[in-house]
Parts: C-alpha cells; structure tokens; sequence
C-alpha cells in the first residue's frame, strides 16, 4: 500500500486562523485535488465560482477582491489550455480557494448576515499570500500575451 504524503506546499503551512483548520478547508484541499487529477471540474468549478463571486460583496476581501478575479480568470485560461506555467501546488491553492468560496457550509455558512463571507475572505488572502508571485505573473502574461489582447 503506497504511503499518501503531504505536497510540500500542505507541508510549509502555517494555520493561524479557524478557517483554514476547518474541515470545510481539508475538504476544499482534497477536493482540488480531485479534480487536477480527474478531467472536467475545473470547468464546472470556474463556473460556479464566477457566479458566487458575481454575487458576493467585495468588503470582506478588500484589497485580494482583483487577486480573487484572478484566480478565476488563471483557472479559466488553465483549463481552456491557454496558460499552464503555473505549478502544480500553486493550482492546488487557488482551486482550493475557490472550492471554499463555492461551498455555502463552510466554516461561517454563507447565508450568515454580515460574516458569512469572512471565512471565504480568510482563505483568499492566505491563498493570495501563498501564490502571489504566480497570480502576478498570470496578469503579466494577460497584459503580454497577443492572443489576449
């Protein structure tokens, strides 16, 4: 039996905050997981997620509100074929992310008047902390890329 180990971006993290310890959280992780390795969710996810942050409000996320748009539009570009230098632990956070977003039963439930998205909030800046640099160069490449524009 092959012994599951921990990708080394799950292994050099630190889980200050309730969010992020949560079981919605593992279960947003494991659930990207399933879909990097299997074909089709992230079109479905990318899908979901830009509805939900369609009708989000901004005010949680303050300043990662354009990072979060980024996120969906690097998964977007990712499963379209479009944009694959991204690596593999930094796709695992921002499809975690955004899994966590779509989830209404996550650690604070959606429907929760004025904290139901402070969780959804918390996990976008700890991924936005974490992937910075590749959502960074994913905008770069938008703003260079002739196909793009």
């Amino acid at each position: 039996m092959k012994k599951a180990t921990k990708s080394r971006a799950e292994r050099h993290v630190s889980y200050q905050k309730p969010a992020l310890r949560s079981e919605a959280f593992a279960q947003a992780l494991n659930e990207a997981k399933l879909r990097l390795a299997g074909s089709g969710g992230l079109r479905s996810l990318f899908e979901q997620a830009a509805r939900k942050a369609a009708s989000v409000p901004k005010e949680p996320f303050k300043e990662n509100w354009p990072y979060l748009q980024t996120m969906l539009r690097l998964v977007r570009a990712y499963e379209r074929g479009e944009y694959r230098q991204v690596s593999n632990d930094a796709l695992l956070w921002i499809v975690a992310a955004l899994n966590y977003l779509v989830d209404p039963f996550d650690l604070i439930p959606d429907k929760t008047p004025f904290l139901g998205f402070v969780d959804d909030a918390t996990v976008v800046e700890f991924v936005v902390a974490k992937t910075q640099q590749t959502l960074d160069d994913f905008m770069t490449w938008e703003t260079m890329s002739p196909a793009r524009q």
